[in-house]
């Protein structure tokens, strides 16, 4: 621990949520191993204007409960720039004619809607943890799934622009992009301490270290031991407040392919199923004060766990002091679940109630209300620096569903990717966005001289 770490006093801060806004291309493809409704859904119908509505009816109600709420924008897609990394040199439009009819897969890769789960965006580290005192920030490179590859370069821009002023960010370039660096980001993450403000102990949860074949088990093993120790390293973490943990197969094979499918953390509490890692991870949280929920396989299999999302809520501390899980609708119509929910909040657990959200069509591509957010702990003043306008409030919810109102299809047929005016209507969208989130010209496309928003 250096002198700096030692001395320093904390000081009031809050946990910000981020948000990811569902892009209007959200479909149902079914491109990610090991995510079970994934799969399930691959080669439907989605509904790209009921999934942003619901993202931001989420966020209504995390305003509502006085957590302090921001948004991430949706990644360009299909975007120029991966396309011209696959060898296109012509039009964007061209090169989706291409694939529509050459490669209808590799059309729905890189139309994927993926980036808005924020959780997998990046990893953060307060300033109350870091050696420099500075917020620090990873990008993920999401490196095991092909679709998702391409986005740690503009999430590093987007970060880049919101975590902006030098003196209280650091955004770092995501790790090589290499399987033994294999990185998911806030999904494998966790952080505890008293206050929000207070010097943390952080978890970072692993699915293979350098011995593991990449391909063993039913499904990926996503996050590397070796990527968690670099992101350790690089945000000037005390190793004596770092965990390390492996995340327990059996979970990953039943379908938990990020740590956040079966664990959530808030403060200093631990909720998690009891297969999600190994009882001495448990036993070493309780030795630092935390208080560990353990959810027994007799009351919660993990087959339940997994299709109800129940880990995948947001654990939240409200002004009023109390801690509220912001969970998926599904929890309520599984009746196992529903039975441990009430039993839950009806003992004696820091969890005193439950707040139901419907995020379906997430929840149908496998993503779950924790999944759509990256929590950011921030100081006032570092709050006050954010860059553009992306804390939101209950007026600025407003003006993004009328935004998502005026410019999402219904509906997305698998077909629909290769329609020209789908293109047209995307880059209008995203443009009027960069202007309510005063982000300036963000996406490749605004700087294209033959983008014209006005003919759509």
């Amino acid at each position: 621990m250096s002198a700096e770490q030692t001395v320093r006093q904390p000081r009031p801060a809050r946990e910000v949520n981020f948000d990811g806004i569902v892009g209007p291309t959200h479909n149902f493809a079914g491109l990610s191993a090991g995510n079970l409704a994934s799969k399930k859904h691959g080669q439907q119908t989605s509904f790209p204007r009921r999934a942003a509505l619901e993202g931001l009816a989420k966020m209504r109600t995390m305003v509502d409960l006085g957590i302090a709420q921001a948004v991430l924008p949706p990644h360009e897609r299909p975007s120029l720039p991966v396309l011209n990394q696959l060898g296109f040199t012509g039009t964007l439009a061209d090169a989706i004619a291409t694939l529509a009819t050459s490669d209808p897969a590799m059309l729905a890769t890189v139309s994927s809607a993926s980036a808005m789960w924020a959780a997998n965006a990046a990893t953060v580290s307060p300033s109350a943890d870091t050696a420099d005192g500075r917020v620090h920030l990873t990008p993920a490179n999401l490196s095991s799934t092909l679709h998702r590859s391409f986005e740690g370069g503009f999430t590093k821009r987007v970060l880049g622009q919101v975590f902006a002023d030098p003196d209280r960010f650091v955004v770092h370039d995501p790790l090589p992009m290499h399987q033994r660096f294999a990185d998911e980001g806030a999904a494998n993450h966790s952080r505890f301490a008293p206050h929000h403000g207070d010097s943390g102990l952080e978890l970072f949860v692993y699915g293979r270290d350098d011995n593991d074949p990449l391909d063993f088990g039913a499904f990926p093993r996503r996050q590397t031991k070796l990527a968690s120790v670099t992101i350790a390293r690089s945000h000037g973490l005390d190793s004596g407040r770092v965990l390390l943990a492996k995340q327990n197969p059996a979970a990953i094979d039943a379908g938990a392919f990020h740590n956040d499918v079966v664990s959530v953390s808030n403060q200093m509490v631990f909720f998690s199923h009891e297969l999600a890692l190994d009882p001495s991870v448990f036993g070493a949280l309780q030795e630092y004060g935390i208080e560990t929920i353990v959810v027994p396989s007799d009351q919660v299999s993990l087959d339940d766990a997994v299709s109800s999302y129940l880990f995948n809520s947001q654990l939240v501390t409200v002004p009023t002091g109390s801690m509220v899980l912001i969970a998926p609708a599904e929890t309520a119509e599984n009746q196992k679940v529903s039975d441990y929910l009430d039993e839950l909040v009806g003992g004696p657990s820091a969890i005193e109630s439950v707040e139901h959200v419907d995020v379906r069509q997430s929840m149908s591509n496998g993503g779950g209300p924790a999944c759509l957010r990256l929590r950011v702990v921030l100081t006032e003043d570092e709050a006050a620096a954010l860059g553009g306008s992306v804390l939101v409030d209950h007026r600025k919810l407003d003006q993004l569903e009328a935004w998502v109102e005026a410019n999402y299809r219904e509906e997305l047929r698998p077909a629909d990717l290769a329609d020209p005016n789908l293109l047209l209507e995307t880059q209008t969208a995203l443009d009027q966005l960069t202007q309510i989130l005063d982000l300036g010209s963000l996406y490749h496309f605004q700087g294209n001289q033959h983008f014209r928003p006005e003919s759509a």
